[in-house]
């Protein structure tokens, strides 16, 4: 998927994303620096922000250290669900981060967070079982491959990550949920995300297809949708959304989800999502007005 079909397609859903009445001014600076007067708290996105795949975006290490040493609150909010929390962490090391692993608010956290309220049940994952079970120790699972009896037996379906999914895998689980409707829970609401060469496919993508395609309606947990952010400003003492900078590369995810949460808003342009684009046209279309625009993190 290249960066004009990524941005059709979350235009393509934005019926079933926060809507938010809010626009910034769009004013441009050239990075985390220039408006680290702005906000006493960042919640900081991680692909895009903090990193292209497994690199580090140059520079942003010691810019982060420096918004933690002026006494800032620096969180990462991101979508990243596919990996275990302790995997993370030892990411974010190896690139020169250093966050406490609580100040690491995941859309995996906020899945697990939700399903806290639900009843018992035995779930289908979607995810790369050679990352194993760790945050999952707690659910009765069942990793979803190729054969349908699993997609049948299940009581729901958790999509967390979609590194080994397949067209396969996705048309047993539309024919499950259209023979059968159940619970489906999505922990990434991304539908691509900004690797070394391209974009990734991620299980917002799946979950908005299965959507469309069976009736069953998804419950998201991730940006832009509130229950990450509630958990992020859990970890504030005294939090003041208009003193909080959501910073993301992404408009319909970070953008949006920070608006609909009361926050200010910086889009990076330069890398992530938007990277070598026309980022103007693409807010104006949109309709989806941050706050500021970073050159880069």
């Amino acid at each position: 998927m290249n960066l004009e079909e990524a941005f059709t397609a979350y235009q393509n859903v934005r019926h079933r994303l926060p809507a938010t009445s809010t626009g910034g001014a769009c004013a441009r600076f050239p990075d985390l620096d220039a408006i680290a007067d702005q906000a006493d708290s960042f919640f900081l996105d991680a692909f895009g922000v903090l990193n292209i795949g497994d690199t580090a975006i140059p520079g942003v290490p010691d810019r982060v250290a420096r918004l933690q040493k002026a006494g800032k609150r620096v969180l990462i909010v991101s979508n990243a669900a596919g990996y275990p929390h302790a995997s993370l962490m030892e990411k974010y090391r190896r690139l020169g981060y250093d966050f406490a692993p609580d100040d690491v608010i995941t859309s995996r956290k906020a899945m697990l967070h939700g399903l806290k309220s639900e009843e018992d049940r035995h779930w289908g994952v979607m995810a790369n079982q050679d990352l194993g079970r760790a945050d999952l120790e707690d659910l009765s699972l069942s990793f979803l491959g190729d054969h349908p009896v699993a997609y049948a037996a299940v009581e729901g379906f958790l999509l967390i990550g979609s590194a080994v999914w397949t067209e396969k895998r996705q048309a047993l689980l539309e024919a499950a949920l259209v023979a059968r409707p159940r619970p489906v829970f999505v922990g990434n609401p991304d539908i691509v995300a900004p690797r070394e060469n391209g974009f990734s496919t991620e299980p917002g993508a799946y979950a908005h297809r299965l959507a469309d395609r069976t009736g069953v309606t998804p419950r998201f947990f991730g940006k832009p949708f509130g229950s990450i952010f509630d958990l992020a400003f859990a970890r504030i003492e005294r939090p003041d959304p208009q003193r909080t900078l959501m910073v993301g590369d992404s408009l319909h995810t970070d953008i949006l989800g920070g608006q609909a949460a009361g926050l200010k808003t910086a889009l990076i342009s330069d890398f992530g999502f938007f990277a070598g684009s026309d980022v103007h046209s693409s807010i104006d279309v949109a309709a989806i007005f941050p706050d500021f625009i970073l050159d880069r993190p």
